[in-house]
């Protein structure tokens, strides 16, 4: 029998027959892509993967505590299967008390679907999509266009098996596409991105004609210095910073004093105001159009995550309501550490509560101002402000009574997430986006754009 015939809930029940640990966990994933990528209004290269990786969590209880061991291997072999088993347990035996210890996740109802073959994608999810693609080629040579880009789509089922009597399953798709627009001479490029789950909601002739207006704004180029401006954040852009903002909300490092959620003199900022707009922040494994997965699935631990919580369900959790901080990120360890209620991680971020007004209707009530494409290169200058610094890319363009004006050169930012929802002075209506940035990493996000007043533009970039 070899890895790819062995069904995916067999090699579960296999390993965890196989395990003489005190407890263990068993988590196989199941992944197969499918993508396409053009240059200059051609499409060149496709194609259509798969594999298969296996973690193994072993857990071994002894007189100083319980230690966890793990271990994850691709294209396991049946007759591999015992050895990736017991190196795990060799790890748990070998590694001291687990800090993170907690009594194995149980009383989960099993998956009905957990014996049934994994999800699988394929090149039929751009049954659709392809033909429009070349449309959108056809239109962007005739209007003097080059069109770059490309469209991926991914399905992992996730199994998941504990010798405490869980047996489930996820099957997560993922797909993103990202389109670039540019002039035959390279001068001038904008970008367009989406996030979807199989390629029936995006239109590259709507993407293509977005681009071909902001290549227009761009023929007048007007050079600004740095400064503080009043600034358009599109939602991908609000996307990018409301994530790493999410990845820094880590409950114990909040009560540790580490971050901009530490109360000053001790505590966290839960119940403090950060924006006088009405805005919610939240995370739903059932949200329409963006759900994940309903349960923890940890390959490791560290910060807020826990090997030890695989399986435990999640629930819709508001991180913030009307601009007041409700809840920051912990694992079960590490609520009972702090005192904060478990709330995990979740796979998506909705930020809701603005106005009903698209981004044209912003930019048409704005009197001088700087609209946005997207950001990229962002990375951290200092934690316990969640103070970040990043580049603004594909577009940065002069909105001037009401109209868009011309393109204007790059820049640095210096800008804490924190800090820009609470100078926030309106906020959009709230769509599907995908998140430059972090589209490798996280890619199920709804945001609206934000009228920020003195968005810190630190220094001219000569980035395109």
């Amino acid at each position: 029998m070899s890895a790819r015939s062995s069904k995916p809930h067999e090699v579960v029940e296999r390993a965890l027959e196989l395990s003489r640990a005190d407890g263990c966990v068993v988590i196989a994933d199941e992944q197969s892509t499918a993508n396409l990528r053009w240059a200059g209004n051609t499409l060149t290269t496709n194609g259509v993967t798969r594999g298969r990786t296996l973690t193994v969590v072993a857990t071994v209880d002894g007189k100083e505590g319980t230690a966890s061991g793990v271990v994850s291997r691709s294209a396991v072999t049946p007759d591999e299967l015992e050895s990736l088993v017991r190196a795990a347990e060799a790890a748990a035996r070998g590694a001291g008390p687990a800090e993170d210890a907690q009594p194995l996740v149980t009383g989960v109802e099993r998956s009905p679907e957990f014996t049934e073959a994994p999800a699988e994608t394929s090149s039929a999810v751009f049954a659709d999509f392809a033909p429009a693609l070349g449309e959108a080629f056809a239109r962007a040579r005739a209007g003097g266009r080059e069109l770059y880009g490309f469209a991926n789509h991914e399905m992992v089922s996730s199994y998941v098996g504990t010798s405490t009597g869980l047996r489930l399953r996820h099957d997560q798709p993922n797909g993103t596409l990202e389109l670039n627009a540019k002039s035959p001479d390279r001068t001038r490029s904008a970008w367009a991105g989406r996030s979807t789950r199989d390629f029936k909601d995006v239109d590259p002739a709507a993407l293509d004609a977005e681009l071909a207006v902001r290549l227009g704004w761009a023929e007048r180029r007007v050079e600004l210095p740095a400064g503080r401006y009043e600034t358009l954040l599109p939602p991908t852009a609000v996307a990018d910073l409301l994530i790493y903002q999410m990845w820094s909300a880590s409950g114990r490092d909040a009560v540790e004093g580490r971050t901009v959620f530490s109360k000053p003199g001790g505590g966290t900022r839960v119940g403090e105001k950060l924006t006088d707009l009405p805005l919610t922040l939240r995370s739903d494994p059932n949200e329409p159009g963006l759900e994940s997965a309903p349960f923890v699935i940890a390959h490791s631990s560290g910060g807020d995550q826990s090997v030890f919580d695989n399986g435990l369900p999640l629930a819709a959790t508001e991180w913030m309501r009307e601009g007041e901080l409700r809840h920051l990120t912990t694992s079960r360890h590490s609520a009972g550490l702090t005192g904060l209620p478990v709330a995990p991680g979740i796979d998506n971020i909705v930020l809701d509560g603005g106005e009903d007004r698209s981004l044209e209707e912003m930019v048409a009530s704005t009197g001088r101002g700087l609209l946005l494409t997207c950001l990229w290169y962002i990375r951290e200058v200092d934690p316990a402000s969640l103070l970040l610094t990043g580049l603004t890319r594909d577009g940065v363009y002069l909105v001037e009574n009401g109209e868009v004006t011309g393109e204007v050169n790059n820049f640095r930012f210096n800008e804490s997430p924190v800090g820009v929802l609470g100078r926030a002075t309106e906020a959009g209506r709230t769509e599907k986006t995908l998140p430059r940035e972090w589209s490798d990493w996280f890619t199920r996000a709804a945001m609206p754009a934000l009228r920020v007043p003195d968005f810190n533009m630190s220094s001219v970039s000569q980035g395109v």
